[in-house]
């Protein structure tokens, strides 16, 4: 007959003994967000030998400043032209990500963005115009003023994609926030862009484009391309998700903004909590859990409940960098350049900008603001 041990006869319930992690009363209610330790635990381990590339919404530029702080070898796959100052080339999307590629707000945008440097896919109807100049549609907030005509735009593309091929291929660790679920397309050839006709540049004719909002099955299955193409080249490539909290400007779906924004982070947060959990080379980093729960009851965030303040990231970071120590002395190191820039004359393609403050981010969603009332 089976005999309980006297230790197994002392245990009521599977929830007794648990670390205090698990519990909300000592886990939440009693910690505080600025100094909570062990909200993340890390997979894998980082180090200052990686190769780590970045990409996604606009809030992966935080990330991206802060590792290259760190010292962390960020891949600079694209950098600015020499003479070009570091915050002129944050408007024009040097030293935001690891290429030029600017905000990538959904998956089937990376996807899009994989498969084009590999030959695999052409996107349509990708240059658009605006008062005579031509931007490129898949990356429109690169070229502020846009390029003289559509020929240089597909010159410059093309030596885009050779920097994201050259990138992807010696990449150890790849970064990627998520950002939105809803997208505008091209109809007859499915081809996603990072905004709505007639934000920046071409016009907008329903015939042509439409709305679409990614579901759960979407999202998923496209990550799972995209984790299946990049490790043919890297078998050992390493994945690190995030979720974005910032919340949507405006919404195309028909539903109030409100729930809009959290139907889309919900879908994205459940996504990336479901890849990390089945893959051992895929980790999730919780800024989003730390950022936008009622944990940090909106402290994070500027008075239009919208932009996420400094102390913010610097919380978030604080988390990250207790399990990934790399480091502590913050150094700007050598970011790995792929290959030097083609000479290129600044005049042709840079107008003069007013230098922001090197901490502002770059975000083309962020322009849905002045169509409101």
């Amino acid at each position: 007959m089976f005999q309980e041990s006297e230790s197994e006869m002392n245990i009521i319930s599977p929830y007794q003994g648990l670390p205090e992690r698990s519990y909300w009363r000592s886990g939440v209610s009693r910690q505080s967000p600025d100094t909570v330790s062990d909200l993340y635990i890390k997979k894998f381990s980082l180090n200052p030998r990686d190769k780590i590339i970045t990409a996604g919404s606009c809030f992966a530029q935080h990330i991206s400043r802060q590792l290259r702080k760190r010292g962390c070898g960020i891949v600079d796959a694209e950098p600015a032209p020499p003479g070009l100052l570091e915050d002129q080339g944050h408007k024009y999307g040097y030293h935001l990500y690891s290429a030029r590629y600017g905000n990538i707000y959904t998956v089937r945008q990376l996807l899009q963005l994989v498969r084009e440097a590999r030959g695999k896919f052409k996107p349509a109807e990708w240059i658009w115009e605006k008062d005579g100049r031509f931007f490129d549609a898949l990356r429109p907030s690169v070229e502020p003023e846009g390029l003289r005509s559509a020929e240089e735009v597909v010159a410059h593309r093309e030596i885009h994609l050779g920097r994201v091929r050259g990138m992807f291929a010696r990449a150890d660790v790849f970064i990627f926030t998520m950002g939105l679920t809803e997208a505008w397309q091209h109809r007859s050839s499915g081809t996603v862009f990072p905004t709505a006709p007639g934000t920046i540049a071409g016009q907008y004719d329903p015939v042509e484009y439409e709305f679409i909002n990614f579901d759960y099955s979407d999202i998923y299955s496209d990550f799972i391309r995209v984790r299946r193409i990049l490790k043919a080249r890297r078998p050992d490539m390493r994945f690190l998700l995030t979720v974005s909290p910032v919340p949507l400007t405006a919404t195309a779906s028909g539903d109030h903004v409100l729930a809009a924004t959290l139907y889309s982070k919900s879908v994205l947060r459940a996504v990336a909590g479901r890849l990390a959990q089945q893959f051992d080379d895929i980790d999730y980093f919780p800024s989003y859990d730390l950022i936008a729960s009622h944990f940090s009851k909106a402290a994070f965030y500027e008075g239009n409940l919208r932009s996420v303040t400094s102390a913010g990231v610097e919380a978030a970071m604080r988390v990250f960098f207790a399990q990934h120590d790399m480091g502590a002395e913050p150094a700007l190191r050598s970011t790995d350049a792929i290959a030097a820039v083609p000479e290129m004359d600044p005049a042709n393609s840079l107008a003069d900008v007013a230098v922001d403050d090197a901490d502002d981010l770059v975000c083309e969603d962020a322009l849905l603001e002045a169509f409101g009332r």
